[in-house]
Parts: C-alpha cells; structure tokens; sequence
C-alpha cells in the first residue's frame, strides 16, 4: 500500500464531499430531522387519554369519583348523562373509552360491593390497556382517599416496595432517543456510501482510477476513511441533540461510545459501498441501500418492537441485523453504563459482521471496466 496515493484519494473525496451538498445534507441535516421525529413524534407515553364518563345518577359519591378521575393526569374526562350521546366519538376515535357509573353506585357502595362499567376502545389494543390501567389506578387512590377522609385505617396484605432501575422517571424517550442514533447511523452510513462509486460510474472517472496505479484496498480505503469521518460527525452531532436538548443521561464513556460506534459505522459503510460497487447508478443504489438497511434496522432491531415477542425465525433472522446489537450497545452505555460483560459480545458479533461487508466490498471492487 502506497500512502501516499492513499492520503491523495482521501484528500480527493474530502474535497468532493465539500462540493457535494447531498453529503452534507445526509451527513447531517438528516439526522437532526430524523431526531426531532423520532424525540418528538414518537412516545411510548400516554398522557391526556380521553374518556367519556356517564353518571346515571348523581349522587355525592359519584361526584368524588369523576372528580377523581378528573384530577389524573393521564385522562382527560368528558362528562355525559347518556351513554349514548358518547358512543358516537368512541366510534370515530375522539374518546378511548366509556366509563359508566350506574344509578345504583351510591346505595352499593354503602353496602360494600359498588361496580362500574368501562366501554374501552379495542382497535388499538395498547391504548384500551392503558385506560383500564389509569381507571384501576385512579380508582385506588380515590378510595384510599376517602377512607383517609373518614378515619379508616387500611392495612394491605402485600405492599410493593418499587423500584426502577436505568430510567428511574419511565420515560419512553430516554430509551428511544438512544435507539433512534442507531437508526440515523445506519442510514447515514449507507446512504454516504452507496451513492460514491456509483457516482464515479456516472460521471464517467471510474475510469480514471481504475487506469491508475491505485490497489483495491488503496481505493476501498479512500472511500472508507472520508465518510468514516464523516459518521463520526454525525454521531457526535446526534449525542449533542440527546443529552442536551432531549436531557437523555449518558452514563457510560465517550470512549465506550465511539468505540462501538465506529464499529457498527464501518458495517454500515461497507455495506453501502457494495450496493454501490454493484448498482453503479445512484438512484438504484439509494433505493436499495434505504431497503437494506433501513427497514430492517427499524423493525428487527428493537429498537421499538420487541424482538422476543417475534416468531422465533423471525428473531434468528434478526441475529443478521447489526443494528439489533447497536441499539442494545447504546441503550446500555446511555442509560446504564460500561458493562463490558453486557457490551463485548455485542462488539465481537459487530465486528465479525464489519469485517464480512467491508471483505465483501473489497471482493466485488472491480479492476476493470467489463
């Protein structure tokens, strides 16, 4: 290897990522439009749930309750005196539920057994969880409440002593934000990559290189170190956004971080570089490298769906995916910390799939024209 043809080619794509501004624009403004989606848009958290509540009967109680449920910070009540005047919004998706209290809720209440009927939305499955178990909660408190107001002494058979490790407040975007980067990274890597030989094809001085003394590896190497760089900017760029603007803790090592990183990101360049090597036109190699490595990133990595709740052919599927060990890399270093007994396997299966696409790469880089 000659290094000084090799600082040269380096040098050379430098300069061609400076006039292109599609690099610069997948290199970083795709990343932050993508973040704010993905720290914004996307929320695990339900908060303000509505829900039609109906009193058939009004009674002092039943105002206590509903004001119960009122003061949740999870539901957002609507009152009513007809369930039927109700049922139209939960159709039409405006209410996730329907609580009805019944006529008789005072005079059962007294004697001890008082129910209450819920009408929950089952076509998002999820959702109609999340009412019941608001409903449940407020309805605990409310009678904690009142026995409190009227000096009865409740005494549990069982407490729950609870505590939450990593994300003590349970909120979804400190695990989310985390797994998003493995998502940007993954595509800026192959995107930066998958569009640079086939943009040498194109414009017609693949030729030129291919009629000069350069090696395979001298070549492979060019291509690789300029955009390796280039990722490295942008995950930097992207823990800025997480720490200080989405308030993410990262609790492990920037030397941890970039360690893995620069792994996964050397998997990512390599395989845009042999959809590239292949494709040699860019609109094909964009469209295949979004298809390779997009879609499989966001939905096997679990990142948001939980690879054990897949079809067991579907998670060895997922042992491919080099994303699905980023995402448990970053999770870990963000919100618990350097366990390398957790990390190093990670790393090794990483690396092993780094070192595949980039020999892959190296193999279809071609010496010649035909």
């Amino acid at each position: 290897m000659n290094l000084q043809r090799l600082r040269a080619l380096v040098w050379k794509e430098l300069l061609q990522v400076g006039r292109d501004p599609s690099s610069v624009l997948i290199a970083f403004v795709l990343p932050l439009v993508l973040l704010f989606i993905f720290g914004y848009g996307l929320s695990l958290d339900s908060k303000n749930v509505p829900i039609g509540v109906v009193v058939e009967q009004p009674s002092a109680d039943a105002s206590e309750f509903v004001s119960a449920l009122d003061g949740s910070d999870y539901l957002e009540v609507h009152l009513a005196h007809d369930t039927r005047t109700l049922e139209a919004d939960l159709i039409e998706g405006e209410l996730r539920g329907i609580v009805i209290v019944p006529e008789d809720f005072a005079r059962n209440l007294a004697a001890g057994h008082a129910e209450i009927r819920l009408i929950a939305d089952g076509s998002e499955p999820n959702i109609a969880s999340f009412v019941d178990a608001y409903l449940r909660g407020a309805l605990q408190h409310w009678q904690e409440m009142e026995a409190v107001e009227h000096g009865i002494q409740i005494t549990p058979a069982i407490t729950v002593d609870q505590r939450v490790w990593f994300n003590p407040s349970v909120t979804s975007r400190h695990f989310l934000v985390p797994g998003s980067i493995a998502i940007i990274l993954t595509v800026v890597g192959a995107l930066l990559t998958a569009l640079v030989i086939a943009r040498e094809w194109e414009r017609g001085t693949m030729e030129a290189l291919l009629a000069s003394p350069v090696t395979r590896m001298e070549l492979l190497l060019g291509k690789v170190i300029p955009y390796f760089l280039l990722g490295l900017a942008s995950l930097t760029l992207c823990v800025v956004v997480a720490v200080f603007l989405f308030q993410v803790p990262l609790r492990g090592s920037l030397l941890a971080l970039y360690t893995v990183s620069g792994i996964f990101l050397l998997g990512g360049l390599g395989l845009g570089l042999a959809i590239s090597a292949a494709a040699k036109n860019q609109f094909l190699a964009s469209q295949v490298a979004i298809n390779a490595a997009f879609l499989p990133a966001f939905m096997l990595s679990g990142f948001i769906f939980e690879i054990r709740s897949m079809p067991t052919w579907i998670q060895y599927i997922s042992r491919l995916v080099p994303a699905r060990y980023y995402v448990d890399c970053l999770k870990t270093l963000f919100l618990a910390g350097d366990l390398w007994g957790y990390l190093l396997p990670r790393i090794i299966a990483l690396t092993v799939i780094a070192v595949f696409l980039l020999a892959l790469t190296a193999k279809n880089l071609k010496r010649h024209l035909d």
